[in-house]
């Protein structure tokens, strides 16, 4: 999930008085205008869980990985790519894939390393997730699929693997969707203590540094129950049923899933290093660089990791086209509980 260090203030569940009432667009679509004065296209309007699956899913050799990803919308649309987080998958952007397809984009979901289809393809390649080797799994995807360059649009591990890209290969964005503002890991201040109530905020992250935590990962029932448990406190009202749950705990039964997690988590705290492949990216990363494509960041006012502020606390990271929205109402999984919202600003983005 999110970086503990950006949102330090925060404090208690965040539900942000100061949000601004952006969940109406999922009851009512709406148009906005581009800097040239054109009308941009209106995402339509859907309810959460429409869409149960994807129409095609497809498997494609990228650097390290064979990686699983789905795919929605015309072969040679412009292309929006779409980052999950942690503890979810592909099928938070179930409902938005089918909104961004019938507006002409090319949609491609992938799962992340460790998570559902997607394999290493040597047994001998280290189990590592640092933010910047995930990122570069990204870059690796792009060039398989001949694409130069595409929107990026994701949350939780999502946001931080599109602003690494759009930070160190900016020509590979047309534009940025990051929900949580600036996530890029900081590994420097998460040595430092934080306030409590954000620091109770990140049981998680100091039960996987233990053995049981570690036994909890690696045991399939265990770590399901776990994830389930995540989703009801990082969103609040989100009403999911069982079958929502269980279509996305597939993923978590990846062979590689416990060691992926665990080392993400336990890199971030510095408890181990990174491998030495990564060691340049991660010395750019460190120095917190801006980002100068076109974005447009989100918080989700429920989510327990949105910082006080109106995204004041990561304003400064984003040096070009820019504009920020508060979403009411709305938890941690954002693109699947309002998929016409974060459509809306995939499409606003591409036009800023």
């Amino acid at each position: 999930m999110i970086n503990r260090r950006t949102f330090s203030k925060a404090v208690g569940l965040g539900t942000g008085a100061a949000a601004v009432s952006l969940s109406g667009l999922q009851n009512s679509a709406f148009a906005a205008q581009d800097t040239s004065g054109t009308r941009v296209s209106t995402a339509p309007t859907v309810t959460p869980g429409t869409h149960t699956e994807f129409a095609t899913l497809k498997q494609v050799k990228a650097g390290v990985l064979d990686i699983g990803y789905a795919e929605a919308g015309p072969a040679h649309g412009p292309v929006v790519i779409c980052l999950h987080g942690w503890p979810y998958d592909i099928h938070s952007f179930v409902d938005v894939a089918p909104l961004l397809a019938d507006l002409g984009y090319r949609v491609i979901v992938p799962y992340l390393r460790g998570h559902g289809s997607t394999r290493f393809l040597s047994r001998r390649t280290p189990r590592s997730a640092e933010q910047s080797a995930i990122a570069l799994d990204i870059i690796a995807l792009m060039d398989a699929l001949k694409i130069d360059q595409a929107v990026l649009a994701g949350f939780d591990w999502g946001s931080r693997t599109a602003d690494i890209i759009a930070a160190l290969w900016p020509e590979r964005v047309k534009a940025l969707v990051s929900t949580s503002g600036y996530l890029i890991t900081n590994r420097k201040a998460q040595l430092e203590p934080a306030n409590p109530a954000v620091e109770r905020n990140w049981w998680y992250q100091w039960y996987f540094a233990t053995e049981r935590g570690k036994k909890a990962m690696e045991q399939v029932d265990e770590r399901i129950a776990l994830c389930r448990y995540v989703w009801t406190l990082v969103s609040p009202n989100w009403k999911f049923d069982d079958a929502t749950f269980q279509r996305t705990a597939e993923a978590f039964k990846n062979p590689d899933y416990a060691a992926i997690v665990l080392y993400n988590y336990r890199w971030r705290i510095s408890l181990i290093e990174g491998e030495r492949r990564y060691d340049r990216y991660e010395k750019q990363l460190a120095a917190q660089p801006p980002i100068g494509v076109p974005t447009i960041t989100l918080d989700p006012a429920l989510d327990p990791f949105t910082a006080p502020g109106d995204g004041s606390s990561y304003r400064s990271r984003f040096t070009g086209p820019y504009e920020h929205r508060t979403i009411a109402n709305i938890g941690h999984n954002l693109p699947q509980e309002a998929p016409t919202t974060f459509a809306q600003a995939v499409v606003d983005a591409d036009h800023l």
